[in-house]
């Protein structure tokens, strides 16, 4: 039912899917630009160098042997590969001090950027949650700057911790299928263990945090009592956010890959700022059904649960700690 009701106030909610895309292609264009003035100069500098045009070579091969399943000609472009990031790592050797500076400027405007990305998340997120509990249609200019310093306060907590975790599930993931990969494990094997251990991975973070956002901008509830509610879940609450994250993850992907594929990456400019939307609305739909708050899910459907809970005048504009 939450899966359902979720999707309900996505399609509700649709048009902010075109505000969060002019926001995000303005924030990615203008980081873009940061990282091509970094990135680029020194490609150039590397660019004709030989393990360089031999891992050029060796990707187009590899590209081209997983295109038509050449499962013996993926093996040997993967060898070739490894070589020439062998030769590559030799070069790179001799230019520590350029690459660790750019690195360390290439981490922070990325940490930038996903704390303004997230800022727009959270000015969705309060734009959906004005429309499911009162109807009322929020400016997102006037929803960013409103919520500007409650959001970001949230995203210097969350997007740090956020980056952290990834770090650490894409790293010690990537460990343990290179592990496998030396004793002998089939390429596309571990082509699959690796996108399903990461895809439970990321499923858990959501399932986590997914109260997080709403306790802040419908519980009025401070970050430290928004963590800590959030964080609660355990045991058949926890298997069933799970699921319903897990099962939203999947079609989230394979519509993005679709996406790529048949209209040539030109659907992802619909399909990416949606995939945050629905993300959203399933978290805003979770919290208020598990505190069984009343909702729209369109202007001619209210969810209203058994046993309502309602704030007060006073909770509502002031906030609160502890619902």
């Amino acid at each position: 039912m939450k899966f359902k009701h979720s999707f309900l106030v996505f399609v509700d909610n649709f048009k902010t899917t075109y505000k969060v895309l002019l926001y995000r292609v303005i924030v990615v264009a203008l980081c873009m630009c940061i990282y091509t003035a970094i990135i680029f100069p020194f490609m150039q500098r590397i660019s004709n160098t030989e393990p360089m045009t031999e891992l050029s070579a060796a990707s187009q091969y590899f590209g081209s042997a997983f295109a038509n399943l050449d499962f013996e000609g993926m093996h040997d472009a993967w060898v070739q590969i490894t070589g020439s990031l062998e030769g590559l790592m030799q070069l790179f050797s001799t230019r520590i001090g350029e690459i660790v500076g750019g690195l360390v400027v290439i981490v922070l405007v990325y940490l930038v950027q996903r704390f303004l990305l997230g800022i727009g998340n959270y000015t969705a997120g309060a734009m959906i949650n004005d429309k499911m509990a009162m109807r009322a249609d929020s400016p997102f200019i006037g929803t960013l700057i409103k919520n500007l310093g409650d959001a970001s306060l949230y995203n210097a907590i969350y997007v740090p911790l956020s980056t952290i975790y990834d770090v650490i599930a894409i790293g010690l993931t990537g460990a343990a299928v290179y592990g496998m990969y030396v004793a002998g494990i089939p390429l596309l094997l571990l082509v699959f263990l690796f996108s399903t251990i990461i895809i439970l991975l990321f499923t858990i973070k959501m399932t986590f945090t997914s109260d997080w956002l709403p306790a802040l901008v419908y519980g009025k509830m401070n970050n430290r009592a928004a963590m800590k509610y959030s964080f609660g879940y355990s045991g058949k609450k926890f298997a069933d956010v799970f699921s319903n994250f897990l099962v939203l993850v999947f079609i989230i992907l394979s519509l993005n890959t679709a996406a790529v594929f048949l209209t040539f990456g030109a659907g992802l400019l619909i399909t990416i700022p949606a995939s945050y939307l629905i993300l959203i609305c399933m978290e805003f739909v979770n919290y208020c059904e598990n505190n069984d708050v009343k909702y729209f899910l369109d202007k001619k459907n209210v969810v209203k649960p058994e046993k309502e809970t309602v704030l007060t005048r006073e909770q509502f504009f002031k906030g609160q700690d502890e619902l």
